[in-house]
């Protein structure tokens, strides 16, 4: 049984910031291929005492509407499936690589000590 991870820092702060600005995960998303920084989506969210700032998630949106030409990601993911995509593709290059050390250990061990 796969032992169960906590995010890493960078990805926290994503987490903490989609429910402290209540986006979905399509907007935490754009915001993250936007470039945009966790920290400072509170300078950048209507407070109701500034009428003439957007809500931060139609903010986010034109934004990623300007930039990519288009509504939404093609697949919008959680941080939470990211976190086990990553995971599961790290275990696949740990096995491959140790399959090709395996595989090629075999090879250079009959070479080794010959001159080339």
């Amino acid at each position: 049984m796969a032992k169960k991870r906590k995010p890493s820092q960078k990805l926290q702060i994503w987490i903490d910031a989609k429910k402290r600005h209540r986006l979905s995960n399509a907007q935490v998303q754009m915001a993250r291929e936007l470039g945009m920084n966790p920290k400072k989506l509170g300078k950048l969210d209507n407070h109701d005492q500034e009428p003439w700032k957007i809500p931060l998630r139609q903010h986010i949106e034109s934004l990623y509407f300007k930039r990519f030409g288009k509504e939404r990601p093609d697949a919008a993911l959680s941080i939470e499936e990211k976190i086990h995509l990553d995971e599961a593709k790290k275990a696949r290059k740990r096995a491959a690589k140790a399959e090709r050390k395996q595989a090629g250990s075999g090879v250079r061990g009959s070479t080794q000590g010959q001159p080339r």
